[in-house]
């Protein structure tokens, strides 16, 4: 019963990064490659961002929560933008359309993210004797980042790639990226700063990674009209 309920979990969280790249033009274009340079550079982010952490941050010993250290937090936090930025615009990639790359890229992002910080607390943890419904919430926080990482690459890939896109966009696609980098301070603060269980912050990232994703769609599709 403990290894079904890993299975489940484990399907749960890493189970929508393959079916997204089964199920879209990504697996028809051979973009692997592209999602595991994407996995590459995200495995450096962190390593940077770790550095970071420990350098600036000071350990706390309780869980309350810090203004000067989630700003802190939130400041290195943009070091990923900085590694999709590597990702878009230096990694060497197949002839594949703007569309394909920044979804390929997304997806190689988010994978890793799962696997660096989910494989290890669901192996030892969703083995357990005693069910709990944490792993299962993870594995859905895990869905929201997935589509709130291919956003950020479809936002990233609007400011870096895309030259001719119309100007009144330009403020509302960089305030976009900016919530969208900031979300792990912002659910670092419901949890901490408004005391809100694991189920309602779940809530609220599910509720945000499908707003944040419509808004991009709508976003990218409107800087591919021909202008006037």
């Amino acid at each position: 019963m403990t290894v079904f309920h890993f299975f489940n979990c484990a399907i749960l969280t890493f189970g929508p990064h393959a079916v997204y790249y089964s199920a879209t033009p990504l697996s028809e274009y051979d973009t692997l490659g592209t999602c595991i340079k994407a996995a590459l550079v995200y495995l450096g982010t962190a390593l940077v961002k770790l550095v970071c952490l420990a350098t600036f941050l000071k350990v706390s010993e309780n869980e309350s929560f810090d203004p000067y250290q989630e700003l802190l937090k939130a400041l290195i936090g943009f070091v990923d933008v900085a590694g999709l930025y590597f990702a878009l615009t230096q990694l060497t990639h197949r002839n594949i359309s703007q569309n394909h790359k920044f979804q390929a890229v997304g997806l190689g992002w988010a994978f890793a993210d799962s696997v660096l910080h989910r494989l290890a607390p669901l192996w030892v943890g969703a083995r357990g004797l005693e069910f709990t419904w944490d792993y299962i919430l993870q594995g859905l926080e895990a869905n929201a980042n997935l589509v709130l990482s291919i956003s950020l690459a479809a936002l990233g890939s609007l400011m870096w790639l895309r030259k001719n896109k119309p100007k009144t966009l330009i403020p509302i696609i960089y305030l976009c990226a900016g919530i969208v980098a900031t979300m792990p301070s912002i659910t670092s603060y419901l949890r901490r700063g408004l005391g809100w269980h694991l189920p309602k912050v779940v809530g609220f990232e599910l509720f945000t990674s499908l707003v944040m994703a419509f808004i991009s769609w709508q976003l990218f599709a409107a800087c591919q009209r021909p202008s006037a």
